[in-house]
């Protein structure tokens, strides 16, 4: 059991340094193969790499085509165009809540968190100087409206963190409806009156919107498609998925399909957009892959069955043991599907056995781990948030701070509301 807390500590500790999942995993996984007694060779050659691949077999098609489906969005300026309806309905002065809005439909409609992001951000820049407020609150607010509630909690998102759980418990992307819409009240609701609060603190200090440095990516005019043509495919792919219950594999092709008829006077770009999308599925599916592999490692050594013990001897709701697993995971991994991956690789089977035998519908572990895979996983070392912060030209001294209270602390409160609904037979 020591072993894996190491292993687990050289993850985390390599992850904050900034490197890559990719080969950090291994490291970590030899080292709890190590004071495990295994073979290290077979340890990788066959337990880790069995896992890494059992989960890119199933995955890969849904990665890709959600990457291809997120690049033709972006490069087609449909999801700009979505972004720039919605914030002229809500209006300018009411700059967080047309960002927030603009990242939630998009994320809800299957754009990757990442394409989010670059599509928004130009509209965000041209919304807070018009309204006059902080460029230090825009990566707060986008992550808010992409990195919690769409992602992990709202019944039927298309995002990989609400399908993962679907094979372990049975489930669909619809699984437990109301322990989903009551988190997303919290952490919508919740981090926008913070976001509120913190854009008058600074406004009261004398801290108003100042212009970036490098405003190469600020443009927002332009040709785009219209609006109603440009949200047809993010409903086509919500609707296909949840009132069709078509495989999400379909669902995403339908989307991608008609994206490219919607779009058909721009399809010389169809094959670079097509390809950088591909090209950009595999690093995230092999990041994932990589950190389900140490959780198979995990699995197999004797200290395993301890650390399984201790967590399934949490007191209590047995979801309240799944949420302590997946978060910590997903904080060490820093990565929400990572670390979804490892609890539920390792886990997924006696947590399900426990739903059986408490008579706790399965539907209820499936959110608690998708809302968990978004608790402790906005750490510093979190690739969305770094990336986040990249984009929007602001430094983790600047930004995090909101980041951390609307990506962790309001989606850990949710978490507790959740659990306590499922408590009294409430999914």
């Amino acid at each position: 059991m020591f072993g894996i807390i190491l292993g687990l500590i050289v993850l985390m500790a390599l992850a904050y340094l900034g490197w890559s999942i990719i080969w950090i995993a291994p490291i970590a996984a030899g080292v709890v193969a190590l004071t495990g007694g295994l073979d290290l060779l077979d340890a990788y050659t066959n337990t880790y790499m069995s896992g890494f691949v059992n989960f890119a077999k199933q995955w890969f098609p849904v990665f890709m085509l959600g990457a291809i489906f997120g690049k033709l969005m972006e490069d087609t300026g449909m999801a700009k165009s979505v972004a720039i309806a919605l914030t002229k309905v809500i209006g300018t002065k009411r700059a967080i809540l047309g960002v927030l809005v603009s990242c939630a439909v998009l994320t809800y409609g299957g754009v990757s968190l990442f394409v989010v992001v670059f599509a928004v951000y130009p509209l965000a820049l041209t919304l807070f100087r018009e309204a006059n407020i902080s460029r230090r609150l825009i990566p707060g607010t986008v992550a808010l409206g992409s990195f919690t509630f769409t992602m992990t909690a709202i019944p039927g998102t298309p995002q990989i963190q609400n399908l993962i759980p679907t094979p372990y418990f049975g489930t669909t992307a619809m699984a437990a409806p109301i322990m989903g819409i009551v988190a997303a009240i919290i952490m919508g609701v919740g981090g926008y009156y913070y976001m509120r609060w913190r854009e008058k603190q600074l406004s009261a200090k004398g801290e108003f919107y100042t212009e970036p440095k490098d405003n190469k990516i600020v443009k927002v005019e332009g040709d785009t498609p219209h609006f109603i043509l440009s949200i047809l495919p993010l409903i086509t792919v919500v609707v296909t998925l949840n009132v069709l219950e078509w495989d999400i594999v379909v669902a995403l092709l339908s989307g991608v399909i008609l994206l490219m008829i919607l779009n058909i006077t721009k399809f010389k770009g169809f094959v670079k957009a097509i390809n950088n999308g591909a090209v950009g599925s595999v690093t995230a599916i092999i990041n994932t892959s990589a950190a389900v592999g140490f959780g198979t490692v995990v699995q197999v050594v004797p200290g395993f069955d301890r650390l399984t013990a201790l967590l399934m001897g949490i007191k209590g709701n047995p979801l309240i043991s799944e949420a302590v697993a997946v978060n910590i995971l997903a904080g060490a991994t820093g990565s929400a599907s990572g670390g979804m991956g490892i609890a539920l690789e390792a886990l997924g089977e006696r947590y399900y056995e426990l739903a059986l035998s408490t008579g706790i519908d399965p539907e209820a572990f499936h959110r608690i781990a998708s809302l968990s895979s978004g608790g402790l996983d906005a750490m510093p070392h979190n690739g969305a948030v770094l990336t986040l912060l990249t984009i929007t030209g602001m430094t983790h001294k600047d930004s995090y701070k909101d980041i951390f209270v609307v990506a962790v602390v309001i989606p850990i409160i949710s978490i507790v509301a959740a659990i306590l609904l499922a408590s009294v037979g409430i999914y």
